[in-house]
């Protein structure tokens, strides 16, 4: 039965809000949205859906409507102004989301880098064993009325997440990002403290991560890692071309053994973390098994295609960390190719706080090309320049420009990995067209 509210979305091809839509909708309430002519990724799964998308305007607001503000969007946007003129009610997006979760138990993923793959994968493992409904990142949401379990990825961001008191919290990791926020890793890893006092029920938390140790927190947490100590440990690793093997120990006792389709040392910290919330929730160990092996991961996470030879993969990377994690599990993946990076900067304020550290961390790839800076609407272009990130780099060749991608052709048969979190995919389209334009000529 249709439930009785119509919301509307005030930014909904926002990655978490397109997913809230989504659930919403699943659940049997009427739900529209407005946001910018522009088409991002986002919307795909609205319009399949039949969930109506506007172009703002205040005129979208009429009476009877709940309107559920992104929070990018200031109190004096027009269609906010509208809703509060009409005395309807405007609850902020992580507020709603804060309000919901405690019909549920709740899992909220956080992280400095992989929470999205991270809460992708325990809502997969989870959601195949009991009704759940989960928020994704990447703006992926299933919605299941009277569902067990909420998982949600819990973004740090102006500490945002301090909204949602879960159950259960999983901490992937403490790094310095969001300069233009944070003033200091200190200043991070107080607001991730905050967070885990503020959880319910149990902290799973990576104990490889040296800040994550001296986490406060006044209920139990369980540590997850590769290195011994952790309480969930990852042990016998074996990694090949297909994904990596591991037998799981639980407070040093064989717990099963593991298979992932997934690259790279990170990947399987996050299966540890999905694995300590089943033993803790008492589900299958058999059945988590199961679901992990059959995980394909998520949008602009490690997403590949192959042309003419030439592998191409598309990752939200970053960070300097992130980069890393990328390259590695490139070379994992393809341990006999040259890895190509291209890689888009995002905000002047990352790029210089973490200029020597993106430089470190691009030159672990055997060639190296950058864009120009993406700016973001939250900042003013800074003095730095993507010059200053080229100079520092070893492995670089030219700066790419989105006009002519062409020198990436030297690399064919090669692995190209586009990496960014603004619109690398711009030129990554732009190679692949050339690719294909290349393929056509010689058939």
């Amino acid at each position: 039965m249709k439930r009785d509210t119509t919301y509307h979305f005030v930014g909904i091809k926002g990655s978490g809000m397109s997913a809230l839509a989504l659930i919403l909708h699943e659940e049997g309430y009427k739900v529209q949205g407005s946001d910018v002519a522009k088409y991002f990724f986002t919307q795909q799964a609205l319009d399949i859906n039949n969930i109506p998308i506007f172009e703002f305007n205040a005129d979208n607001i009429t009476e009877g409507l709940t309107i559920i503000a992104g929070n990018a969007f200031p109190d004096t946007h027009e269609e906010i102004v509208r809703a509060n003129e009409l005395g309807l009610e405007v609850i902020r997006y992580h507020d709603f989301i804060g309000n919901k979760i405690v019909n549920h138990t709740s899992v909220a993923v956080t992280g400095s880098h992989g929470k999205t793959t991270t809460t992708g994968l325990l809502s997969h493992v989870v959601s195949n064993i009991q009704d759940t409904s989960y928020l994704i990142g990447d703006g992926t949401g299933h919605g299941v009325a009277d569902a067990d379990y909420f998982v949600l990825e819990a973004c740090e961001y102006r500490r945002h997440f301090l909204a949602y008191k879960a159950d259960y919290a999983i901490i992937t990791n403490v790094d310095f990002d969001h300069p233009d926020y944070y003033k200091s890793i200190e200043d991070v890893a107080e607001a991730f403290d905050t967070f885990a006092l503020q959880t319910r029920k149990r902290v799973i938390a990576c104990g490889d991560d040296v800040l994550l140790r001296d986490l406060k927190s006044e209920i139990p947490v369980t540590y997850y890692g590769l290195e011994d100590g952790n309480d969930v440990q990852a042990r016998n690793i074996k990694k090949n071309t297909k994904g990596s093997f591991f037998d799981a120990y639980i407070h040093d006792e064989f717990y099963h053994t593991f298979f992932i389709p997934s690259y790279g040392d990170h990947n399987i910290q996050n299966a540890l973390s999905v694995i300590a919330f089943g033993y803790h929730e008492e589900l299958d160990a058999e059945q988590v098994a199961e679901n992990l092996a059959s995980f394909k991961g998520v949008k602009r996470r490690f997403s590949e295609k192959e042309i003419s030879g030439t592998v191409i993969i598309d990752d939200y990377a970053h960070h300097p960390a992130e980069i890393t994690a990328t390259i590695d599990a490139a070379r994992q993946k393809y341990p006999d190719r040259e890895v190509v990076a291209v890689f888009q900067p995002h905000t002047f304020s990352r790029t210089v706080a973490l200029l020597s550290e993106f430089a470190e961390s691009l030159d672990l790839a055997d060639t190296v090309y950058v864009c120009e800076i993406f700016t973001s609407a939250r900042e003013q272009a800074g003095e730095v320049t993507i010059e200053d990130l080229h100079a520092k780099i070893k492995n670089a060749e030219e700066i790419l420009n989105i006009d002519d991608v062409s020198p990436l052709l030297a690399h064919q048969g090669d692995v190209v990995v586009f990496m960014g979190a603004g619109d690398i995919q711009k030129y990554e389209q732009a190679f692949q067209q050339i690719l294909m334009d290349q393929e056509k000529t010689t058939h």
